[in-house]
Protein backbone atom coordinates (compact mmCIF):
# COMPACT_ATOMS: atom_id res chain seq x y z
CA UNK A 1 0.00 0.00 0.00
CA UNK A 2 0.92 3.68 -0.56
CA UNK A 3 1.44 5.36 2.61
CA UNK A 4 0.83 9.46 2.63
CA UNK A 5 2.76 11.40 5.96
CA UNK A 6 0.11 14.14 6.68
CA UNK A 7 2.29 15.49 8.99
CA UNK A 8 5.48 16.15 6.96
CA UNK A 9 6.11 15.03 2.66
CA UNK A 10 2.66 15.07 2.13
CA UNK A 11 0.83 17.72 4.67
CA UNK A 12 0.41 20.52 1.50
CA UNK A 13 -2.30 17.49 0.14
CA UNK A 14 -4.05 16.62 2.94
CA UNK A 15 -7.15 17.47 1.59
CA UNK A 16 -7.17 16.14 -2.14
CA UNK A 17 -5.97 12.81 -0.46
CA UNK A 18 -8.64 13.26 2.46
CA UNK A 19 -11.47 14.25 -0.26
CA UNK A 20 -10.43 11.99 -2.44
CA UNK A 21 -10.79 8.64 -0.12
CA UNK A 22 -13.38 9.85 2.17
CA UNK A 23 -16.20 9.76 -0.09
CA UNK A 24 -18.90 9.53 -1.05
CA UNK A 25 -19.91 12.50 1.35
CA UNK A 26 -23.26 14.41 1.14
CA UNK A 27 -23.67 18.31 0.01
CA UNK A 28 -24.73 20.72 2.93
CA UNK A 29 -26.07 23.42 0.49
CA UNK A 30 -25.95 26.13 2.74
CA UNK A 31 -28.34 29.12 3.53
CA UNK A 32 -27.32 32.56 5.30
CA UNK A 33 -28.03 35.89 4.92
CA UNK A 34 -25.86 38.91 5.86
CA UNK A 35 -26.60 41.64 8.54
CA UNK A 36 -27.85 43.62 5.85
CA UNK A 37 -30.63 41.44 4.59
CA UNK A 38 -28.43 39.25 1.01
CA UNK A 39 -29.47 35.23 1.33
CA UNK A 40 -25.91 33.78 0.56
CA UNK A 41 -26.17 30.17 -0.86
CA UNK A 42 -22.85 28.05 -0.85
CA UNK A 43 -22.02 23.95 -1.20
CA UNK A 44 -19.97 22.27 1.26
CA UNK A 45 -19.00 18.82 1.24
CA UNK A 46 -17.04 18.52 4.80
CA UNK A 47 -20.31 18.03 6.21
CA UNK A 48 -22.66 14.98 8.16
CA UNK A 49 -24.75 14.85 11.19
CA UNK A 50 -23.71 13.73 14.21
CA UNK A 51 -25.91 13.01 16.49
CA UNK A 52 -29.67 13.54 17.31
CA UNK A 53 -30.25 14.08 21.29
CA UNK A 54 -29.65 17.01 20.25
CA UNK A 55 -29.59 16.46 16.79
CA UNK A 56 -26.22 18.27 15.46
CA UNK A 57 -24.84 18.94 12.16
CA UNK A 58 -21.42 20.04 11.66
CA UNK A 59 -20.13 21.64 8.23
CA UNK A 60 -16.54 23.26 8.05
CA UNK A 61 -16.19 25.92 5.56
CA UNK A 62 -13.13 27.13 4.92
CA UNK A 63 -11.69 30.31 4.55
CA UNK A 64 -11.77 32.92 1.47
CA UNK A 65 -8.16 33.51 2.16
CA UNK A 66 -5.75 33.38 5.47
CA UNK A 67 -7.85 34.54 8.16
CA UNK A 68 -10.43 35.81 5.92
CA UNK A 69 -13.95 33.83 6.18
CA UNK A 70 -15.97 32.60 3.46
CA UNK A 71 -18.85 34.57 3.66
CA UNK A 72 -21.42 31.36 5.19
CA UNK A 73 -19.12 31.51 8.18
CA UNK A 74 -19.16 34.98 8.38
CA UNK A 75 -22.55 35.50 8.35
CA UNK A 76 -23.37 32.50 10.75
CA UNK A 77 -20.97 33.95 13.57
CA UNK A 78 -22.97 37.42 12.82
CA UNK A 79 -26.75 36.09 13.17
CA UNK A 80 -26.12 31.97 14.50
CA UNK A 81 -28.95 31.01 11.71
CA UNK A 82 -28.52 29.27 8.65
CA UNK A 83 -30.50 25.93 6.68
CA UNK A 84 -28.69 23.26 5.23
CA UNK A 85 -30.34 22.36 2.04
CA UNK A 86 -30.13 18.42 0.59
CA UNK A 87 -29.48 18.23 -3.18
CA UNK A 88 -31.23 16.08 -5.86
CA UNK A 89 -29.72 15.85 -9.61
CA UNK A 90 -32.36 19.01 -10.78
CA UNK A 91 -30.57 20.66 -8.71
CA UNK A 92 -26.52 20.06 -9.45
CA UNK A 93 -26.12 22.56 -12.03
CA UNK A 94 -27.58 25.38 -9.41
CA UNK A 95 -25.93 24.13 -6.67
CA UNK A 96 -22.68 24.40 -8.81
CA UNK A 97 -23.46 27.53 -9.76
CA UNK A 98 -23.56 28.94 -6.11
CA UNK A 99 -20.02 27.47 -5.78
CA UNK A 100 -18.40 30.62 -7.42
CA UNK A 101 -16.95 33.56 -4.93
CA UNK A 102 -18.47 36.54 -5.15
CA UNK A 103 -18.18 39.66 -3.38
CA UNK A 104 -19.61 39.65 0.26
CA UNK A 105 -23.81 40.75 0.00
CA UNK A 106 -23.87 39.50 -3.80
CA UNK A 107 -26.37 36.52 -3.30
CA UNK A 108 -25.57 33.77 -5.72
CA UNK A 109 -29.26 32.67 -6.22
CA UNK A 110 -29.18 35.95 -8.63
CA UNK A 111 -30.94 34.36 -12.14
CA UNK A 112 -30.86 31.02 -11.09
CA UNK A 113 -35.33 30.70 -11.02
CA UNK A 114 -35.70 28.89 -7.24
CA UNK A 115 -38.11 29.64 -5.07
CA UNK A 116 -37.54 30.91 -1.74
CA UNK A 117 -39.51 30.81 1.21
CA UNK A 118 -39.93 31.70 5.12
CA UNK A 119 -38.38 28.79 7.45
CA UNK A 120 -40.66 28.40 10.87
CA UNK A 121 -37.66 29.05 13.41
CA UNK A 122 -34.48 31.01 11.58
CA UNK A 123 -34.86 33.83 9.82
CA UNK A 124 -33.05 32.60 6.64
CA UNK A 125 -34.95 31.69 4.11
CA UNK A 126 -35.56 27.96 2.54
CA UNK A 127 -35.08 26.66 -0.80
CA UNK A 128 -38.27 25.39 -1.99
CA UNK A 129 -36.90 23.15 -4.91
CA UNK A 130 -34.77 20.98 -2.30
CA UNK A 131 -35.72 17.81 -1.30
CA UNK A 132 -34.82 18.64 2.26
CA UNK A 133 -33.97 21.91 4.40
CA UNK A 134 -32.81 21.79 7.90
CA UNK A 135 -33.59 25.39 10.30
CA UNK A 136 -30.04 25.24 12.20
CA UNK A 137 -28.67 27.90 14.86
CA UNK A 138 -25.13 27.55 15.82
CA UNK A 139 -24.11 25.81 18.91
CA UNK A 140 -20.51 25.93 18.61
CA UNK A 141 -17.69 27.22 16.20
CA UNK A 142 -14.19 24.99 17.09
CA UNK A 143 -10.65 26.49 15.40
CA UNK A 144 -8.95 23.70 14.63
CA UNK A 145 -5.82 24.76 12.87
CA UNK A 146 -7.01 26.87 9.92
CA UNK A 147 -10.03 24.78 10.08
CA UNK A 148 -13.63 25.92 11.19
CA UNK A 149 -15.93 23.17 12.53
CA UNK A 150 -19.23 24.89 12.74
CA UNK A 151 -21.58 22.58 14.97
CA UNK A 152 -25.25 23.61 14.62
CA UNK A 153 -28.37 22.24 16.13
CA UNK A 154 -31.36 21.34 13.93
CA UNK A 155 -34.94 22.85 15.31
CA UNK A 156 -36.77 22.43 12.45
CA UNK A 157 -37.03 19.86 8.80
CA UNK A 158 -38.75 20.21 5.74
CA UNK A 159 -39.33 17.35 3.62
CA UNK A 160 -40.76 17.07 0.24
CA UNK A 161 -44.08 15.45 -0.03
CA UNK A 162 -44.21 11.93 -0.29
CA UNK A 163 -40.62 10.95 1.50
CA UNK A 164 -42.03 10.28 4.80
CA UNK A 165 -45.11 8.92 5.39
CA UNK A 166 -47.78 11.16 7.48
CA UNK A 167 -48.86 8.72 9.91
CA UNK A 168 -45.90 6.45 10.54
CA UNK A 169 -42.72 8.94 9.62
CA UNK A 170 -41.54 5.55 7.29
CA UNK A 171 -38.67 6.38 4.89
CA UNK A 172 -39.12 5.75 1.38
CA UNK A 173 -35.58 5.12 0.12
CA UNK A 174 -36.72 5.31 -3.33
CA UNK A 175 -38.02 8.43 -3.78
CA UNK A 176 -34.88 10.22 -2.33
CA UNK A 177 -31.64 10.18 -4.24
CA UNK A 178 -29.37 12.99 -3.17
CA UNK A 179 -26.38 13.97 -4.97
CA UNK A 180 -22.95 13.28 -3.03
CA UNK A 181 -19.51 14.43 -3.51
CA UNK A 182 -16.57 12.69 -4.63
CA UNK A 183 -12.98 13.19 -5.38
CA UNK A 184 -11.33 16.75 -5.84
CA UNK A 185 -11.69 18.87 -7.75
CA UNK A 186 -14.92 17.92 -10.07
CA UNK A 187 -16.20 14.23 -9.14
CA UNK A 188 -19.88 13.48 -7.92
CA UNK A 189 -22.16 10.79 -7.98
CA UNK A 190 -25.54 9.81 -8.07
CA UNK A 191 -27.18 7.56 -5.27
CA UNK A 192 -30.36 5.86 -7.23
CA UNK A 193 -28.44 2.57 -7.36
CA UNK A 194 -28.66 0.94 -3.34
CA UNK A 195 -28.83 -2.18 -2.28
CA UNK A 196 -30.14 -3.20 1.56
CA UNK A 197 -27.91 -5.39 3.89
CA UNK A 198 -29.96 -6.38 7.31
CA UNK A 199 -27.81 -6.13 10.63
CA UNK A 200 -27.46 -9.51 12.12
CA UNK A 201 -28.88 -10.02 15.43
Amino acid sequence: MQLFNLDDEHKGKAYQILASLVAPRPIAWTATRSAEGSVNVAPFSFFNVFGSRPPVVVIAPGDKEPGVPKDTARNIRESGEFVIHLLDEPLVEAMNATAAEKDYGDSELDGLGLTLADCDHVSVPRIVEAPAALECREHTTLRIGKNRLIIGQVHRVWAREGLFDPKTLRFDQEKYAPIARMGSPDWYARTDDLFSLKRPD
